[in-house]
């Protein structure tokens, strides 16, 4: 990894200033990618944006701010995004600090604005290098999340194109799958999920498949399986309940996605599960229904009470093995299974010792 601290002037900077709303934010000569296409919008409040134009006219150090230096020589914000934004939406007169916009400045103010030196850290290496040090370092103002990094790090035409699917919240991916996704678009989180559910099914992660399509002309994989995705849940869940917000159905989907499913069937049984008291995790019961693995339900436990009243009916005896021992010892357990009908209530409730419970867990 190279780091090199580099010095340049805010009239540097603001050369060549384009904002061009969803295709980014451009500076520093147009070599510098201030904001990619489609990547969150300018977050900074006008507190924070004042507090940045007052560190400058004051003459204080700003924060380092940290570039990437693209294999074209070109340059991409990876930490000082907003502050960027601010310094050059000041001197285009985008808006006004302190009742004056920058063009109501006097010439020698102007001129002592521009001729401000930023510190900037010029950061090139190999990808993980790279990753790894933008993990590390202490970065200020508004915390890039780590998609935002690995956008950063594996820019291309790829990701650039895989924002346009996945990263406003107007996009086509929030449209169809909003109301399946947790996170927020902007901070880049859907694409994040969509990635990591298409890189699951080769027991891949996030890195390695953005490593192997970073110069791909697009991303349209991505979002093919996005929608077949979100169109089978559609289609095997066909009512809509605010609990299948945030579930993993992507990686649901890599498994049983080629099953058949009784669409009608497992609506009634999503029904009987959400009155079910017993089951608590309700967001679960979708995972439930196609591995058929109770830990997702978070079935209720027995409480104290139920406990003690089983213990002392038993007199300490497990009922599996015979042998006597101490509460603490022993964990509450369904007579009648939760699957088979049985409910967490006291007339079902027995205590078995430790090691019995894990066996009959076991089986």
């Amino acid at each position: 990894m190279n780091i090199e601290l580099k010095e340049i002037t805010i009239r540097e900077l603001v050369e060549g200033y384009r904002d061009n709303n969803e295709e980014g934010v451009v500076g520093y000569g147009g070599k510098l990618n201030i904001r990619p296409k489609y990547q969150r919008e300018f977050v900074y409040k006008d507190k924070q944006r004042d507090a940045v134009i007052t560190t400058i006219n004051r003459d204080f150090p700003l924060n380092v701010m940290y570039w990437a230096v693209c294999d074209d020589g070109t340059f991409e914000v990876i930490d000082g995004q907003q502050r960027t934004i601010s310094i050059c939406q000041y001197v285009t007169s985008v808006f006004a600090y302190d009742m004056r916009y920058f063009h109501n400045l006097q010439n020698d103010e102007q001129k002592r604005f521009l001729d401000y030196k930023l510190m900037i850290y010029l950061c090139s290496g190999t990808d993980s290098e790279k990753l790894e040090w933008f993990r590390t370092i202490n970065i200020a103002g508004e915390k890039l999340t780590d998609q935002e990094l690995r956008n950063a790090v594996y820019s291309g035409s790829w990701v650039s194109d895989a924002k346009r699917y996945f990263s406003k919240t107007s996009c086509p991916a929030y449209g169809l799958g909003g109301n399946y996704m947790s996170g927020s678009a902007i901070r880049q989180e859907y694409l994040e999920t969509a990635i990591a559910w298409i890189a699951e099914k080769d027991n891949h992660n996030i890195e390695y498949y953005m490593a192997m399509h970073q110069n791909d002309a697009n991303a349209a994989e991505l979002w093919l399986y996005f929608q077949s995705v979100i169109n089978w849940v559609r289609l095997i869940f066909s009512k809509y309940r605010k609990e299948m917000k945030g579930v993993a159905w992507g990686v649901l989907y890599n498994k049983y996605g080629s099953e058949p499913f009784d669409a009608v069937a497992l609506e009634e049984r999503v029904k009987e599960l959400m009155l079910d008291e017993d089951v608590t995790n309700k967001k679960g019961i979708y995972a439930y229904l196609l591995t058929h693995d109770e830990r997702h339900l978070s079935i209720r436990a027995f409480s104290e009470k139920q406990k003690r009243e089983a213990y002392e009916r038993q007199d300490g005896v497990c009922p599996a093995c015979g042998e006597r021992f101490a509460l603490e010892q022993m964990e509450g357990d369904h007579i009648t299974p939760w699957a088979e009908g049985g409910t967490t209530t006291a007339d079902n409730c027995q205590m078995l010792c430790k090691r019995c419970n894990r066996l009959k867990g076991a089986r």
